[in-house]
């Protein structure tokens, strides 16, 4: 048998067990995708990272991201939480750049906050929903006068349709009915997913945002903090020509019980960072 060591933390964390958790192998090596697969079923985490040594001259480590269903090529608390760790195991500096399947990420820490830059190279991708405005709202347990603009598709790593709507209330009420997921619009990746979000007209800067998508199941879940969305949420700024640069705070995890806060940026050059608090709980090991 081989020990492989992991980590537990949560990401966007500002309290002990507030954030999004995530469980990080230090050294996959010897685990073929099988494994990886089953040990992201057995954490049930919405995400397992495991590091590998990288080809690449400029990357500290390869990363590869597993949610209990798939594997992905790019997902936002993964690595920031894959970076707390990688930095730690190599005592390198506040300065990283990791290789995803997606492409190579820089990210970067102050203390224990981390950032990463969205790996895409000029505009993001955008394109409009396939449904009516009625029916994407519909499906939310929405109106369509809750909405602010017509829905968009937005991809700055992975594609999901963003839902900006009026006030957040709207971001509160939203309830999709898992009996109709099945005919939500689906990305490009075959997942169907919804990213709820709106400006808090009594906060200026602040963002309340809730993000659902469909299990295997067929069953709607909500994830707590979603770097990835985050980052098209930056992307949708860019699409909607916002006046920048621009930063926000944004909200996420409320109606979950894991309240998160991810730290959102946007450079009057269109790039686009996203941030969040690390915090490590513990560390064990799996026998294989």
């Amino acid at each position: 048998m081989t020990t492989y060591a992991f980590r537990l933390l949560n990401v966007f964390a500002e309290s002990m067990f507030g954030g999004n958790p995530l469980c990080v192998f230090e050294d996959a090596r010897g685990l073929n995708d099988a494994t990886m697969q089953a040990l992201a079923v057995q954490f049930n985490l919405s995400e397992t990272t495991f590091v590998l040594p990288s080809d690449h001259a400029h990357a500290h480590a390869r990363v590869r991201i597993f949610t209990p269903g798939y594997e992905m090529s790019f997902a936002g608390h993964p690595t920031l939480g894959t970076a707390h760790v990688v930095r730690d195991m190599f005592k390198a500096s506040d300065d990283l750049a990791l290789e995803f399947k997606a492409g190579i990420v820089r990210v970067r820490a102050q203390d224990n906050v981390w950032t990463f830059t969205a790996p895409y190279v000029g505009m993001p991708k955008t394109a409009a929903c396939e449904f009516s405005n009625a029916r994407v709202a519909a499906l939310l347990g929405l109106t369509e006068n809750d909405l602010l603009v017509p829905p968009i598709w937005v991809n700055t790593g992975s594609d999901q349709l963003l839902v900006a709507v009026k006030d957040t209330d709207a971001v509160r009420r939203a309830q999709p009915d898992s009996a109709c997921f099945h005919i939500w619009p689906t990305s490009s990746l075959g997942r169907k997913t919804a990213y709820v979000f709106a400006f808090d007209s009594n906060r200026p800067g602040k963002v309340v945002s809730r993000y659902f998508f469909a299990k295997q199941s067929g069953e709607i879940s909500e994830d707590p903090g979603t770097g990835s969305a985050c980052a098209n949420l930056g992307g949708w700024l860019l699409a909607t020509k916002r006046d920048l640069p621009v930063s926000f705070q944004v909200e996420q995890g409320e109606a979950v019980g894991r309240p998160c806060l991810l730290r959102l940026s946007v450079t009057a050059g269109g790039e686009i960072g996203v941030g969040g608090r690390v915090i490590e709980l513990g560390r064990g090991v799996i026998n294989i």
